[in-house]
């Protein structure tokens, strides 16, 4: 799907409709004392336990694309998500 630079959409900051940029969301690197990754690192490096068994969950083949939309008034960023799952999207070169 391709999607256009600039859509027009909500800003919460202006509390009206702008023009808004797309860029690409790209998520951070993964936080080392968040819970999840500290239960994990417990569960395979304690004890006697041996070498755990990864249970492989089974994941889904494609996911919800998500941009990040800049407000061309106040420069806000916020998510722009589109709510079906589709394998590739791009932003249309012009």
């Amino acid at each position: 799907m391709n999607l256009p630079k600039t859509v027009k959409g909500y800003c919460k900051k202006c509390k009206k409709h702008t023009e808004q940029k797309l860029k690409a969301f790209k998520p951070r690197k993964a936080r080392a004392m968040s819970i999840g990754t500290r239960k994990n690192e417990a569960k395979h490096k304690s004890g006697y336990g041996g070498k755990a068994k990864l249970i492989k969950p089974v994941k889904k083949q494609n996911k919800k694309p998500v941009y990040t939309a800049e407000c061309s008034v106040c420069k806000a960023k916020s998510y722009f998500v589109i709510p079906k799952r589709m394998k590739k999207t791009e932003i249309k070169q012009e």
